[in-house]
């Protein structure tokens, strides 16, 4: 699922948020009859899709790894027998997605200087910096304005940067957000910072904590960076115009207030107040780098395939339904005889089933879809939802006329399962789509059980969903015996080895989740009316000012 790695992860404590999460009492079932021989012959496609998926030949299935290829050609393969057209680039099955990881080629210096004294600054302990993926060599040097969080947003109504003049200059920021924000804001806004200072006119952004050090100095102090690298020298992550993204502790960057007009320890008791951002001003310092950075260029593909619609007005439009099939790939420090391959049956080779099986029904049913329906097969999740970014930022079909998407990741077969969770639900109306569909099954459709995970915001879908997309990620829900299996896989199996065929896997169930994903997306393909963001929803702000907005 998730990538682990913050913010666009799922944190690993969340074992212990699932425990504590409450779920609406769920009355006894009776004791579920045999499964139809309908869904014995769908449990056995999707097993045999996860059986394959998940094996030990296939590595891990790590994006540009040897096993992914394979998984993607495989997937390919089930299109095409199918009847799919395919969706890619040129007319293929394939989107190629060029990715860069990127390191440190050497210890990078960074200075201080005030007042004519040059101070260099401890690198890992005082300093971190994030390896660039489009400059091998960065010397550059700039003034510094403090910017209050950093936040520049309409929606929101707020702009940290008016009044500042920040063009050619660095930003210093705090980190996350004022207190009291709602999480999958929060969330979102501290993942877009870097194009917020960027927008602003700043070569560079340096983030501080609000209370101690910065928590990026430990991710930054890696010293590798992966993301996608388009043909244009554009990478995702990298505004055009920031040089440079750094990190400090405290006492760093108490240096960097030094006889400036307040200090970081004011800004810092102001902004515990709550409410608006600090005011921003300019500090007196001026920070020095000199980094070079090496770099791995490597390609993974998107796997695109189609079903075209029929209706003379609703074809040109596109309904999504995607899943990551990349993995971990293989565990690097495994010990002699050790189980090294990250097999990833349920994260996502179960969303990948899911999403062919789907693909198969709208075939076997024998009635074309209304609106043309794109299944994605998405790689680089696990590195950061690249794959996806890449796919929505080059498109191959006009992302204006995808009318809605869903995404498939990491559903747990494992009980039989009597609710789903559409995380994304207040913010458009493909959640009405989803409580429909799930209600013909009779399956409840519950709210976000853990909100404080921001999962809304972390997963393949949301870089559909910042282009405008009205966008769910959907999952089996807590109901029933759903609390402690799902608090059960993430305290033993997440992202871990363990995440294989010798799971007590209810190959029914998935069956059953296959089939409601049919369900969905036959409803957003032939439904007259596409979704819509919801009038009040920040994210509909944001994310489509100048679309027509749905009441609730």
């Amino acid at each position: 699922m998730i990538s682990i790695r913050l913010p666009f992860a799922l944190a690993p404590f969340a074992a212990f948020a699932l425990l504590g999460a409450t779920v609406p009492a769920t009355p006894a079932q009776p004791a579920p009859a045999a499964p139809s021989a309908e869904l014995s012959a769908a449990a056995n496609r999707v097993r045999s899709h996860v059986e394959f998926l998940s094996d030990d030949l296939l590595e891990g299935r790590g994006s540009g790894a040897r096993g992914h290829e394979i998984a993607a050609r495989y997937v390919a393969a089930q299109f095409r027998a199918l009847g799919l057209q395919p969706g890619g680039t040129g007319g293929d099955w394939l989107q190629r997605v060029p990715l860069r990881r990127a390191s440190h080629d050497g210890t990078p210096v960074v200075s201080l200087t005030t007042g004519g004294k040059i101070t260099r600054l401890a690198w890992g302990s005082d300093v971190s910096l994030r390896p660039s993926l489009t400059e091998k060599q960065r010397k550059l040097s700039s003034q510094l304005v403090f910017a209050g969080y950093g936040l520049s947003d309409p929606a929101l109504g707020t702009d940290d940067f008016r009044g500042l003049n920040v063009a050619g200059k660095t930003v210093v920021v705090l980190e996350g957000t004022p207190p009291g924000m709602d999480t999958e804001v929060a969330a979102h806004l501290s993942s877009v910072k870097a194009q917020m200072a960027a927008k602003a006119g700043a070569i560079g952004l340096i983030e501080i904590g609000r209370t101690g050090d910065s928590s990026r100095l430990r991710q930054y102090g890696r010293g590798s960076a992966t993301d996608w690298v388009d043909a244009n020298g554009e990478a995702g992550s990298t505004p055009k115009g920031l040089r440079f993204r750094m990190a400090m502790s405290s006492t760093a960057a108490a240096q960097l207030f030094a006889g400036a007009s307040r200090t970081l320890e004011q800004v810092r008791t102001e902004a515990s107040r709550g409410g608006r951002s600090p005011a921003g001003f300019a500090l007196p310092a001026t920070i020095g780098v000199e980094a070079n950075s090496r770099w791995e260029d490597f390609t993974s593909p998107e796997v695109v395939g189609l079903l075209p619609g029929t209706d003379p007005r609703l074809k040109a439009e596109y309904v999504v339904l995607m899943g990551h099939l990349d993995h971990l790939g293989i565990k690097k420090d495994a010990k002699p005889g050790e189980d090294a391959i990250y097999n990833g049956a349920l994260d996502n080779g179960a969303g990948v089933a899911t999403m062919l099986e789907a693909a198969r029904e709208f075939v076997a049913s024998g009635k074309p879809p209304r609106r043309s329906v794109l299944f994605i097969a998405n790689t680089g999740e696990e590195l950061g939802l690249l794959g996806a970014d890449y796919w929505a930022a080059h498109p191959t079909v006009p992302l204006a006329q995808v009318a809605a998407a869903v995404d498939l990741d990491m559903p747990l077969p494992l009980y039989p399962f009597t609710d789903v969770v559409a995380f994304g639900a207040p913010h458009n109306t493909v959640a009405r789509t989803v409580t429909a569909a799930a209600g013909s099954m009779g399956v409840k459709v519950s709210p976000d059980p853990m909100p404080e995970q921001s999962i809304f915001v972390r997963s393949d879908h949301y870089t559909l969903a910042k282009r405008g997309v009205p966008a769910i990620l959907l999952m089996t829900g807590f109901g029933g015996r759903g609390k402690d299996v799902w608090a059960n896989f993430f305290a033993e199996r997440y992202h871990s080895v363990r995440d294989d065929l010798s799971q007590a896997i209810e190959w029914d169930q998935l069956a059953r989740y296959a089939e409601l994903n049919y369900r969905i997306s036959r409803d957003l393909a032939d439904t007259d009316q596409r979704p819509r963001w919801y009038g009040d929803s920040y994210f509909g702000k944001a994310f489509a000012p100048g679309q027509p907005k749905a009441a609730r």
